[in-house]
């Protein structure tokens, strides 16, 4: 065998190791089913359909406070140091849970590197935002946009919402240009209408710099920057009620010009509805299969009030 032959083998070896060992930290960086929320009367599952392979740009992020962090410690620590505020927000997270919801533009394993860099700056952050404030609040977000506006390339961007649901049935969030959660009525049998001033979104992340970046003086930007981000409150009002986030992949999946969504999604929440979550998510996405091939990476949460 010619020399450069073994050498365009020797390449092509070293770059498939290097692409597997990508794909194996990219592969622990998606959340374990252990990691999916627990709350009184809620019942919580999501997954990720990947286009290609088993990673791709779709990411999802669970917070359950009271498993993922101590939070019995830092609230004896805040209340020590007379932080009562800190405190009582801290025993607030004992009832609720965060879930973020990140779409990567393209859908190749590496534009998963994009996720994974959000996944751990988010968890980063959340970590100094309990300790300071005792809750996450908009000021990460306005950080994420800011790191992400002066590190990543023009040619990729990322949308994301972040919520956090209660055990009071109230869900809190935050989003950057992602499509809008829809909530299936349990009593009505339908998806209900929201009123577009409900839902106050935000662009992509990265793609603008924030106004409330205090070191954006010497950031010039030709198309504006950012406004504050604005926290949107919705409620699941009913028992059995639904809530769906989604990528914009189930958005856009479609059979011609036939579309998935809303009316053949709407269709299988009807049949599904008395089921668990994790039941709901299999049911629709064995549908969504059945319908026709994906054109993107598709993820889904279901979050359904059982009280």
């Amino acid at each position: 065998m010619e020399e450069s032959s073994i050498d365009v083998i020797k390449s092509l070896r070293r770059l498939t190791g290097e692409l597997q060992n990508f794909q194996e930290i990219a592969r622990h960086i998606k959340p374990p089913s252990g990691e999916i929320p627990e709350l009184k009367g809620m019942d919580i599952y999501g997954d990720t359909i990947p286009l290609e392979g088993q990673i791709g740009g779709d990411h999802i992020i669970y917070v359950d406070f009271k498993k993922r962090f101590n939070l019995a410690g830092r609230i004896r620590q805040a209340e020590q140091e007379g932080r009562l505020d800190v405190a009582c927000n801290l025993k607030r997270c004992r009832r609720m849970a965060g879930i973020a919801l990140v779409d990567v533009s393209g859908h190749q394993i590496t534009d998963a590197m994009l996720a994974g860099m959000l996944h751990q700056a988010f968890l980063t952050g959340a970590i100094y935002e309990l300790d300071q404030f005792g809750t996450v609040t908009e000021k990460l977000f306005e950080n994420l946009n800011s790191r992400f506006y002066n590190s990543s390339s023009v040619s990729k961007f990322l949308t994301m919402i972040y919520g956090e649901i209660d055990e009071d049935e109230i869900f809190r969030f935050i989003s950057a240009a992602h499509p809008m959660p829809i909530v299936f009525s349990n009593i009505q049998d339908r998806i209900m209408d929201i009123d577009e001033k409900l839902f106050v979104n935000f662009p992509p992340i990265g793609t603008l710099p924030s106004q409330e970046d205090i070191d954006r003086h010497g950031v010039k930007s030709v198309l504006g920057y950012k406004e504050k981000y604005q926290i949107n409150e919705w409620t699941l009002k009913g028992s059995g009620d639904i809530l769906l986030l989604y990528t914009d992949g189930l958005l856009d999946h479609c059979r011609g010009d036939d579309d998935y969504f809303p009316n053949r999604l709407e269709s299988v929440l009807r049949q599904v509805k008395a089921m668990n979550a994790r039941e709901i998510f299999e049911s629709i996405r064995a549908d969504l299969l059945d319908f026709g091939s994906p054109l993107d990476d598709i993820s889904l949460v279901v979050i359904k009030r059982t009280l």
